[in-house]
């Protein structure tokens, strides 16, 4: 079983900055993914980011240059720093995990409001 705790949602203006964290606890392997996704009201759940164990990185076109998504390896915690955060960006965001080629694990979801 693994368990994803996040952390580090709340309300930004226009402009600003949150960072989001997601702890993993239970059994998993090590070659594995974290990442990110994020759902607007009313809107399918999109990705934003990911990044494996071994560093290898993937951003959404509507986050690259403003997301940079990092891991603590030694932690089996997965950040994301979001800055110049815009309106649309108000979304619930959830981590996930995966690995050994079965389905995300998924946390319980943050909710990020960027006020304009």
């Amino acid at each position: 079983q693994v368990q994803l705790v996040e952390s580090g949602g709340g309300l930004v203006q226009a402009g600003g900055s949150l960072r989001l964290s997601c702890a993993a606890s239970g059994s998993f392997f090590n070659r594995n993914v974290m990442g990110w996704y994020r759902q607007a009201p009313g809107k399918q759940r999109d990705f934003v980011a990911s990044v494996s164990r071994g560093g290898s990185i993937n951003y959404a076109d509507s986050v690259k240059g403003r997301y940079t998504i990092s891991r603590d390896n030694a932690k089996n915690t997965v950040y994301l720093q979001m800055n110049s955060l815009k309106p649309e960006d108000t979304a619930v965001y959830y981590c996930y995990l995966v690995f050994g080629g079965g389905d995300n694990y998924w946390g319980q979801g943050t909710q990020v409001t960027v006020s304009s």
